[in-house]
Formats: structure tokens, sequence, C-alpha cells
């Protein structure tokens, strides 16, 4: 038996597991597609481990739907957090959260208290095409050509630890969604497949974005892809460092910081229920 909660950050949601009260589970792939799947499972974009860590006040471990690994997420970051500090792990407004290999600094909005709102250090954008990785050319890799189908896009790849591809569009359609994203993630130019992002410009200040994640399909949200539109827009001369972008469940405040070159993301962390999964 697991003891699970069920979270989600702007309706990016996942089912979590504390491995502080419990073993890491066994066969944690096998699990992570059936506790993910919405008609047989619990239901999510995939399953995420709350760990003890010697560098931080916990680790994130994360896996999508089909139960392939993935290095970082920013929603299901801000839920780690809520969850170690709601559930007394630690009780600091200010926590690291391993992940990946990599430490992330999150500063926390607590309300009655709980925590309703998580402020992320995203770090440095990845901008370099091998550590992205992408074998598309380009220093930054921005608005270069990408054939598909017999159709020429134009994108941008960014690393937020996790690698994106950004396309700005007349309006995020399903076709691109769903036909066009998959071809994208899988294309041979993105070695390790890639998350593919379609995004509406409103203004300088004001995006719309959604997301074909790599290995969970659409999400509600995606706040690596979040992070990796706002460096994209400002690469391509689109939009401002600091801009709100709107997500199918809900807004997400994103600021690419030009002292410390970090892009830092706002967004809501929302606990939904808990259970145990025989």
């Amino acid at each position: 038996m697991i003891r699970f909660t069920k979270m989600h950050g702007a309706g990016n949601d996942y089912v979590y597991v504390d491995c502080f009260s419990q073993e890491v589970p066994e066969n944690i792939p096998e699990l992570a597609r059936a506790i993910s799947d919405r008609h047989t499972g619990v239901g999510g974009d995939g399953l995420i481990l709350i760990c003890p860590s010697e560098r931080a006040d916990a680790e994130m471990r994360m896996f999508n739907a089909d139960g392939s690994p993935s290095e970082m997420c920013g929603n299901g970051i801000r839920c780690v957090a809520k969850y170690v500090y709601d559930h007394g792990i630690a009780s600091r407004e200010t926590l690291q959260i391993e992940s990946a290999g990599e430490i992330y600094n999150l500063e926390l909005s607590v309300r009655e208290g709980l925590v309703d709102q998580v402020r992320v250090d995203m770090g440095e954008p990845i901008l370099e095409a091998a550590k992205i990785p992408t074998t598309l050319a380009g220093k930054p890799v921005a608005n270069v050509p990408l054939i598909l189908d017999g159709n020429d896009w134009s994108v941008t790849c960014v690393s937020m630890g996790n690698p994106h591809c950004v396309i700005f569009v007349d309006a995020p359609t399903d076709y691109l969604v769903h036909t066009v994203g998959p071809l994208v993630e899988g294309d041979s130019h993105f070695p390790n497949r890639v998350n593919v992002e379609f995004v509406e410009v409103v203004s300088r200040s004001e995006l719309r974005q959604r997301t074909w994640e790599r290995g969970s399909g659409e999400t509600q949200a995606c706040g690596t892809g979040a992070s990796a539109v706002c460096v994209a827009g400002v690469l391509t001369g689109r939009t401002e460092r600091k801009v709100t972008i709107h997500l199918l469940g809900g807004d997400l405040q994103l600021e690419w910081n030009q002292q410390d070159n970090h892009v830092y993301m706002t967004g809501p962390a929302t606990e939904v229920f808990s259970g145990e999964w025989e």
C-alpha cells in the first residue's frame, strides 16, 4: 500500500508520494504509468516522489505519465514546497528543493498556516544548442527554421533543466497542440525528445500558452515551459522581461532578471486530496 497526495499547480496535476514517511516505491516507471491513468488510476500528468536530501530540504523525483523520468517541473516543485511546509517537514518560508542534482530556491507565501503561492528561482536558461539538447543551429537557437511534414516552422529552443521548443503562433489551436506537438516532440533534431510550447503574443507583457509535454501530452500548465517562453519572447524581441502567461489551468508570473540572468516564476500550489493506492 502506498499513501499519496494529489496536488496541482495551475492545473498541472501530479500524484505525490511522501518518501520521508514511507519507503521509496519499487518499479517506479510502472507505478507512474498505472497511478497516472485518468480512467483506471488516480489520474495525473505524472508521479512525483518527495524524498529526503542531503543537500536541501527535500528532493523531487519526477516521472511523466508514460513512466519516463524528467529533470524538472516548475509547477511540480511549487507543490513539493507546499507539501514540505504544510506537512511539517520543514517550517521555513524559504526552502531549497533538489531536482536532478540541481538545487532550487523557493519563497513561500503563507495564508492561514498554508502555502498558496510560491516564487521559484528557476536558474539561468540554457541556450547552447548541444546542452539543450538540439542539433538545430544557432547561438542562441532563436527564430530558426524547422521543417515538419512539409511545413516550415520558426522555432526557439531553450532548456530550463529540461528541453523546450517554443513556437509563436497567431493562436494555439487544438491542431497545433495535438498534431504538430507530437511531431516536434519526436523530431530527430531533439535527441532527448522535447516539450513544445505554442504561444500567442497578446502584448509585450502578456502571452497565451499551450504545451505539449514530452511523455505526458497536453497539460493544463507547464512551469518550465512558461519560463522558456519568457526567455524566448525576449530573445526574439517580442516581449519584455517580465510577463504574465495565461495557461489553460491559470496564470503564472515570469521574469527573466537582467542582473543575475535567472528566471523567476510565481504561481499557485494546491492540495486536492489524499488516499491510499493498493
